[in-house]
């Protein structure tokens, strides 16, 4: 499984099976404050890069989340819709967003690494 990053923090872990996980980082929710709501997509809809694929809301701010490369949407976290804090307490595990289908392989080479991510999150 590999690990990458966009610049707008949001997390993908590409699969053995060719889809992605996706999320917020560990930098976002720590910007957000805590979560409150999530406004997941809709399984089977397909999206481009850069859409906006969901919400998230905290009691400091509303955050759209896009999505980080084109695909559709194959299953959302329901148990994240039922507990937002979920996003706070364990963002690049069990409180994941939704799955994709990667349609673009090159779309995934392209986002950061951690190392990358690290630097681009510190001079933010």
């Amino acid at each position: 499984m590999t690990l990458k990053f966009t610049p707008d923090h949001e997390w993908l872990k590409l699969e053995d099976n060719g889809n992605a996980t996706v999320g917020i980082t560990v930098h976002a929710q720590d910007a957000l404050g805590d979560v409150v709501f999530v406004d997941l997509p809709e399984v089977g809809k397909s999206y481009a890069k850069g859409e906006v694929a969901g919400v998230v809301e905290s009691v400091k701010a509303a955050a759209d989340v896009y999505m980080p490369i084109d695909g559709t949407v194959t299953e959302v976290n329901e148990e994240l819709r039922a507990d937002p804090a979920l996003a706070n307490s364990d963002p690049q595990g069990a409180g994941w967003f939704f799955k994709v289908t990667v349609s673009d392989r090159a779309q995934f080479d392209e986002l950061m690494d951690d190392v990358a991510y690290t630097k681009f999150s510190d001079a933010a």
